[in-house]
């Protein structure tokens, strides 16, 4: 029964951990240096990386003015 709730979880954050570690390769608001910096905090850290890197590293959206 934890078999069926592991798996899917771990697959989960594996998931995530991946997509933040792309986002950061190809994140045009970051210069070189901070991509840099981010892809190894994010590989290094796995998925608290990749926690951190989306609350605090991916800029934020700029709303269009209405």
């Amino acid at each position: 029964m934890f078999l069926l709730f592991l798996l899917p979880l771990s697959l989960l954050t594996f998931a995530f951990w991946i997509w933040m570690l792309v986002d950061a390769a190809q994140n045009r608001g970051l210069d070189q240096n901070e991509k840099i910096v981010w892809i190894v905090v994010v590989a290094l850290l796995h998925f608290l990386g990749a926690l951190i890197y989306f609350f605090a590293g991916r800029p934020k959206r700029k709303l269009a003015p209405v």
